[in-house]
């Protein structure tokens, strides 16, 4: 009898656009021999999932759903969560997962609250030796000097909405007149800000996931854009060369896919994850940690995951029934 598998999409934030692609790629993805698959959306409107073309609400007490054609309620197996941002990245999806004991794709609750919030995860990160930007941090209640931060940071610097992503209301800021729009702007996303010095490099990204007795490094990607930086025109309307591996030195590459590793560790990391770098001169600096990766087909992991030389049903397929297989 195949799992019933939920592919939950949609979410809270900007990044819905991004997570109906992400939808459509991991459903073409998994195995429809193995797998009933079903769309389930998730939008402060209300939770539902369609089926050719008709929608049926979902039942928050236990996550199933009826249709007219079944005689029981669906009740899903495996919730594979590709909703960027809130709910679905911040671990309120996953703390619901838990408490009703289905399993899913993601990191835990613990993992994707840190992992989600940049300026905090960073500076965890930072304890145990791995290189940042330098930053600050701000909320709606911070008092803040524009001088200060420009005087602290320097220019050009990076203005982003702390628990955002895709690169919404990201701004590259040059010059001390634009800081407060750029605040104000990332502001619009999210409750807090992450202001970050700019460091100058070769930007690129690596995958990792871990299974029970098996872990999986992919090979670096290498982010080209004319672009400012990799803002959400190169990362979804093709701005952008993506080179998959890399052309860099293989030590260096070897060093971020340790790193990569051992964040993966260090954050109790589960699933696949991503995590971005900026290499600057011999140094790696982090930017951040991706618990629900983009998963287009043009997306990094799928990139990664072909030039491993691996099937990216496969390795999805593993991720799902490792969660079943007493991990």
């Amino acid at each position: 009898m195949k799992r019933n598998i939920a592919i939950v999409w949609g979410g809270y934030s900007s990044e819905i656009v991004v997570s109906a692609k992400s939808m459509a790629g991991v459903y073409s993805f998994l195995d429809k021999g193995k797998y009933e698959i079903y769309k389930v959306k998730i939008v402060k409107e209300g939770w539902t999932v369609e089926i050719d073309g008709e929608t049926y609400p979902v039942d928050k007490n236990d996550f199933t759903f009826l249709c007219p054609q079944q005689k029981e309620k669906v009740r899903f197996d495996f919730a594979f969560i590709i909703i960027h941002g809130s709910p679905g990245e911040d671990g309120h999806l996953q703390s619901y997962f838990d408490m009703l004991d289905i399993p899913y794709s993601t990191c835990g609750m613990m993992a994707s609250a840190l992992t989600m919030n940049k300026f905090v995860c960073n500076n965890f990160l930072k304890n145990f030796g791995i290189t940042v930007a330098n930053s600050l941090y701000l909320n709606k209640d911070s008092k803040y000097g524009i001088n200060d931060i420009a005087n602290k940071l320097g220019l050009p610097m990076f203005v982003k909405p702390n628990t955002g992503g895709s690169s919404f209301a990201t701004t590259k800021v040059k010059s001390i007149d634009q800081i407060q729009k750029a605040i104000d702007d990332a502001f619009g996303e999210t409750p807090d800000v992450i202001i970050e010095s700019f460091i100058e490099g070769r930007e690129v990204t690596c995958g990792c996931y871990k299974i029970k007795g098996k872990e999986v490094v992919f090979p670096l990607t290498e982010v080209v854009t004319s672009n400012d930086f990799f803002d959400y025109n190169a990362k979804y309307e093709g701005q952008v060369e993506e080179i998959t591996p890399a052309r860099i030195a293989k030590d260096m590459t070897d060093e971020i896919q340790r790193l990569t590793r051992k964040v993966y560790d260090l954050v109790g990391a589960k699933g696949i994850i991503r995590v971005d770098f900026i290499i600057c001169g011999d140094i790696p600096y982090l930017l951040e940690v991706n618990t629900v990766p983009g998963m287009t087909q043009t997306s990094f992991i799928p990139q990664q995951v072909a030039a491993a030389g691996l099937n990216i049903t496969e390795v999805l397929t593993e991720i799902i029934e490792n969660e079943f297989n007493g991990n």
